[in-house]
């Protein structure tokens, strides 16, 4: 009999907690501005898929809105003052955006933060070789993949190549219609029978990850002679030779554009939404601004897939030295107040989310997973395990959080990722937490997360702008 009530109870508690799917909130009008938003936010993945790609965009987008480069105010000495709108690029692979507020910077920052890099295959640095008449490149994985899913894919390359004179190079194949592919072949399953009994984390091992870029060879070149042709077509089309891969930064990446999912068009699948849709979301939100009394930031960075090490990374000193910079232009700076300035500020460390997948129901406790449609995630914590890693927030600035959502009706939801035993993950947020902020994190839920192609909903990804722009008008 107990148990019968307590199970009774569980339902009743879960069809309690059940929010509502937001699609079901929309007016017709309001589903035409949710399907335009993504629209441009699938343009926005489909042709930014590397930390470059993003930076030269987002300074685009927002140089059409009157930002301007902080760097050129720095070398004039041009005093800031409330409604200025700045920007700092960091060697093309993080940037900050600033509008500047009514009230000081020592009174606190509004931030949205996001990382711009994504799972992936980099070239090493001296990748091209012949094998049997086929030429191959070389690859280190760059982030948390499952190595198995990368095989037979067709493959684009992006980067630079900066060649000893200095002058640098854009690569970018496979992109155009017309442009060939590459990928990383895979072994039949006809012959695969010692391979599949390998488990998924050696199926594939990282340095089988090679791609195969060429088999015709060079007439009358006598050792190596299909490498050699394809060292004719980079010299052709990009005057480069084989040592100027020494000093490159080329990412192979799934080919093609980001696409609608589902017969309805309700999701977008596409590579990169970890984490590009929180940055893209962050910053449209900051460039629907124009005034406001807290000074807003929209902070984008690299490496948070590895650590976020580095100089483009969260842990480098790039941030404060931008505020004290700010701060200078102000005429108002000092060390003490670029700490306290840092101290008093709020942030949503914005990363993506594991939504419900019904395929795999296992990993996840249903009260406390993020779903599609429900809107905006939040993580109090994130981790592994015990916390291992977290941030975890504070209950008073979750609860002013709900405040501000709610006043804008802004629909959101919590979440952690997977059971507590099942794994976990971080993000940024921890890093930010140093200086004394509060700090929270959030997101848009995803499915096949780390993959190269996942899927988001298009509802959660408007509902995410929204709920920044409420954040930066209410915090």
């Amino acid at each position: 009999m107990a148990a019968k009530t307590s199970a009774k109870s569980e339902k009743k508690t879960e069809k309690k907690n059940e929010k509502q799917n937001t699609w079901l909130t929309y007016t017709d009008k309001q589903k035409k501005e949710v399907f335009a938003f993504n629209e441009e936010y699938r343009q926005f993945i489909s042709g930014c898929k590397t930390e470059r790609e993003c930076v030269k965009e987002a300074i685009r987008m927002a140089e059409a809105k009157g930002y301007k480069n902080l760097n050129d105010c720095i070398a004039k000495n041009t005093k800031l003052k409330a409604g200025d709108k700045v920007y700092l690029n960091n060697m093309g692979k993080a940037i900050a955006f600033f509008l500047i507020g009514s009230e000081p910077l020592e009174k606190g920052m509004k931030i949205l933060g996001a990382h711009i890099d994504s799972p992936r295959l980099d070239l090493k640095q001296v990748p091209l070789y012949e094998d049997t008449e086929m030429a191959l490149l070389d690859t280190h994985y760059y982030g948390g993949i499952k190595k198995y899913q990368w095989v037979t894919l067709p493959l684009a390359l992006h980067g630079v190549i900066v060649k000893k004179d200095g002058t640098q190079i854009s690569v970018c194949i496979g992109e155009d219609p017309a442009d060939p592919v590459v990928c990383i072949s895979d072994l039949l399953i006809h012959l695969s029978a010692k391979q599949m009994e390998k488990n998924g984390a050696k199926v594939i091992e990282g340095e089988d990850l090679n791609i195969l870029i060429g088999s015709i060879p060079l007439k009358d070149e006598e050792k190596d002679a299909v490498k050699a042709n394809v060292l004719k077509i980079l010299k052709d089309k990009y005057d480069i030779e084989e040592d100027d891969f020494l000093s490159a930064e080329i990412e192979a990446v799934p080919a093609g554009p980001a696409r609608d999912l589902g017969l309805d068009r309700s999701m977008i699948t596409g590579y990169g939404h970890d984490d590009r849709v929180c940055a893209y979301t962050s910053l449209a939100a900051l460039l629907e601004m124009d005034k406001i009394d807290r000074t807003a930031v929209c902070l984008l960075v690299d490496k948070e897939e590895i650590g976020s090490v580095g100089a483009t990374g969260m842990t480098s000193v790039f941030f404060e030295n931008a505020v004290a910079e700010v701060m200078n232009l102000q005429g108002d700076y000092s060390e003490l107040k670029v700490r306290r300035a840092l101290a008093a500020s709020h942030m949503l460390s914005s990363d993506v989310s594991a939504a419900y997948d019904p395929n795999y129901p296992a990993v996840n406790e249903k009260k406390n997973t993020a779903y599609f449609g429900k809107g905006l995630v939040f993580n109090k914590y994130t981790g592994s395990r015990g916390k291992s890693g977290s941030n975890d927030a504070n209950a008073e600035f979750m609860a002013a959080i709900r405040g501000a959502l709610g006043k804008h009706n802004v629909p959101f939801q919590t979440a952690e990722l997977g059971r507590v035993d099942e794994g976990g993950g971080g993000t940024i947020a921890y890093i930010m937490a140093k200086y004394n902020m509060q700090v929270i994190d959030s997101g848009v839920a995803v499915l096949c997360m780390h993959s190269p192609w996942e899927i988001a909903s298009k509802t959660d990804i408007f509902e995410a702008k929204q709920g920044y722009v409420a954040f930066l008008k209410e915090m």
